[in-house]
């Protein structure tokens, strides 16, 4: 049990909850980019190219590339407002990744490539099926994509705490020394970061190399703080992050598709979407912000604007910045006060959105996601080809049917990382009824008149039980690697858990939308087992005679095991309320029943008949309907 406890913990660390995807946030700068004026474009141009020195195989000539494609072989400079963030903690380890590392450039290889699919999703499957892929390649080629910003809320807006709170004051929450770390707090430390670094490049005894290292180094944490200020933008990330896991990713998930009305700061009224829903006009809005606060940046870069950098402390002097946004919880302390750099901050900040209000009155309605501990009930109906009896020679081929009803118990992990993956886990307790089997014991005329006592497999009852779990290669693998790896390389495992909620190593196991219904290939992740005779009595059958008995219909008790393997599972419909869950799963499936304990009833003293396992080929019907705590 306690290994189960450490798979579900694992696979709550992973819930994915960052905002716009990789191409939508580097739409947003390319479009500030292209909005600047002549004599700003003209001052970045010129940073860029000093950036570059040294690093000419791997930046883009010119600051942007807005035919930028699959398959890339070099990075502009809106790429890294996207790599920043999602792909990497700091802009330390933003700069390190862009021009050191080759997997980023396969990663700009997939979000082209989710671009393209995303205007190619006419319909919402497409769509689901599009984010499914770029999830699984993007986890593919960089290992921490799902567990980068697991532990904190840094991509969202703190809930508004009060009515009547106005912009000064809900900044002021924002960045208080030990408030919870969030995306304007995030833009704030990395945006003034970069205003005093940019104050030194007017220092004329800075040689060359210095002066490239220094433009990388402000270019980097601008290229950071304007990754969280394109979140304030996105609807998901600016209805409040209260709640459990359950009700954060829910709200996320449903204001992302669904849009949210908001007024900015300034008084506009607008209507918002989320990840992977932008529209044209969500990525204007948000490069308004975006271009005014490059605008700052090069004001002070050029010499336009004087800000006193000797006031701060020495990590906004030169070296790269390195706090890290993914395991830091709560805001730092203020290393700076200035009216000017405040009046900058207001300028920009001022054209967010007010968020919605904490819990209370007035508060936006919540939404949870199919996660947490549940209790469920499962009625089902079965139909299966079995290929004879329990006889060694009742070979003639049947069917069978019958009811189960069982009670669920288990912890909702579905949708992690996208509607496409499948973390759940669950035990099922229950007993089943079967009828008799179509085909008789033996080959008589008359035995179809006799009903079903002389069928080959009269009817019977079980108690069944049922487990489901991802895994990653190997049926069962993550009970015993959930614990090694946990104590060993909780990475390690991290990583192991996302691919097995994403479909496994080989991901044949992603779940696949339809305009019908959603399939999932599960051989493995799930198995039901039925105890056949375990009640007061056990069950009887006839067996022609056969071997030492041949001259004897002989008439046994006996117990068996069937063990049930779903293939195939196929959801045409599936509801959500606030708490419960119900939806129509139709499996198909395979298994044998393997019989034991036979004990001879008549006639008395003959040989117990050899008995042979009964294989079959099914479909299973079930309502599956759960309430979550």
């Amino acid at each position: 049990m306690k290994v189960i406890f450490t798979v579900i913990f694992l696979f709550l660390s992973i819930i994915h909850l960052n905002a716009w995807v990789y191409p939508e946030h580097r739409d947003i700068a390319l479009m500030a980019i292209q909005n600047l004026s002549a004599e700003y474009r003209s001052i970045l141009d010129k940073l860029w190219s000093e950036a570059r020195i040294g690093y000419e195989s791997r930046l883009t000539e010119a600051v942007i590339d807005a035919a930028q494609s699959t398959n890339p072989q070099f990075l502009d400079y809106a790429s890294w407002t996207a790599i920043s963030g999602d792909h990497s903690c700091s802009p330390e380890n933003l700069l390190y990744n862009v021009l050191e590392t080759d997997w980023i450039l396969k990663v700009a290889d997939v979000a082209a490539q989710l671009k393209i699919d995303l205007a190619e999703a006419e319909n919402r499957h497409k769509h689901i099926n599009a984010l499914r892929d770029s999830d699984i390649n993007f986890q593919r080629v960089d290992v921490e994509y799902a567990t980068r910003a697991g532990s904190n809320n840094v991509h969202f807006l703190l809930a508004r705490p009060e009515v009547g709170t106005n912009a000064r004051e809900y900044l002021m929450a924002c960045l208080t020394e030990g408030a919870d770390l969030n995306a304007l707090a995030a833009y704030t430390l990395f945006h003034i970061s970069a205003l005093m670094k940019a104050a030194r490049l007017n220092i004329k005894i800075l040689s060359q190399k210095e002066r490239s290292a220094l433009i990388l180094s402000v270019l980097a944490d601008e290229a950071f703080a304007l990754h969280f200020l394109e979140d304030v933008f996105a609807s998901g990330h600016v209805a409040g992050t209260w709640g459990d896991a359950s009700q954060r990713k829910g709200t996320h998930d449903y204001y992302n598709e669904k849009g949210l009305a908001v007024t900015t700061w300034d008084g506009k009224r607008v209507v918002l979407m989320g990840d992977s829903y932008m529209r044209p006009q969500d990525a204007e809005l948000a490069a308004i912000s975006i271009r005014l606060s490059i605008e700052q940046l090069l004001d002070v870069a050029s010499g336009k604007v004087n800000i006193d950098y000797s006031a701060a402390n020495e990590s906004y002097q030169s070296t790269q910045n390195s706090f890290n946004v993914c395991t830091n919880n709560f805001v730092p302390p203020r290393s700076i006060e200035d009216t000017q750099i405040n009046t900058f901050l207001g300028d920009v900040l001022v054209q967010t959105s007010v968020p919605g209000l904490a819990i209370g009155l007035g508060e936006l309605p919540r939404f949870r996601a199919e996660l947490g501990a549940f209790i469920g009930v499962v009625p089902a109906l079965r139909g299966a080809t079995v290929n004879g009896g329990f006889g060694t020679e009742q070979t003639t081929v049947g069917g069978v049917g019958g009811i189960d009803v069982a009670i669920r118990l288990g912890f909702g992990l579905e949708g992690v990382l996208n509607e496409s993956g499948d973390g759940l886990i669950f035990l099922d307790l229950g007993w089943r009824q079967d009828g008799a089997a179509t085909m008789k014991f033996g080959d008589s005329p008359a035995l179809p008149e006799a009903g079903q006592i002389t069928s080959a497999i009269p009817g019977r009852s079980a108690f069944i039980l049922r487990f489901r779990m991802p895994f990653w290669l190997i049926p069962g693998d993550l009970l015993i690697l959930g614990p090694i790896l946990g104590l060993t390389s909780p990475k390690s495992l991290a990583h192991v858990g996302v691919q097995a909620v994403n479909g496994g190593l080989i991901p044949w196991q992603a779940g696949i939308a339809t305009p019908i219904g959603r399939f999932q290939f599960i051989l493995g992740r799930e198995i039901g087992v039925a105890l056949y005779g375990r009640g007061d009595k056990k069950d009887a059958i006839l067996i022609p005679g056969q071997g030492a008995n041949n001259d004897n219909t002989t008439l046994i008790t006996f117990k068996s095991t069937q063990l049930d393997f779903p293939i195939l599972e196929y959801r045409p419909f599936r509801t959500f309320a606030l708490d419960q869950s119900s939806s129509l799963v139709i499996q198909i499936n395979f298994g044998v029943d393997i019989p034991n304990s036979e004990t001879v009833i008549v006639p008395p003293g003959v040989e117990i008949p050899e008995l042979d396992n009964v294989w079959y080929v099914g479909v299973r019907f079930a309502f599956d309907w759960r309430y979550y705590f």
